[in-house]
């Protein structure tokens, strides 16, 4: 579902993961028609990288006594 956000309202998917800020300046980008494309490249590799970092706090999570 993230990654259907990320191609259609990329600002939004920045908010779901926690990346306020980023959210707003992807907002900005995304305004022009020439910027959709960039911002949305920039959410999908965002939440890539959230989805990643999920990962590795779930792994050392079972890892700890």
């Amino acid at each position: 579902m993230r990654l259907l956000l990320a191609i259609f309202l990329p600002f939004v998917v920045f908010f779901t993961i926690g990346r306020p800020i980023a959210g707003v300046i992807c907002l900005i980008l995304q305004v022009t028609l020439i910027g959709w494309i960039p911002a949305a490249i920039w959410a999908v590799y965002a939440l890539s990288q959230y989805k990643t970092d999920r990962k590795i706090e779930a792994a050392l999570g079972q890892r700890a006594p």
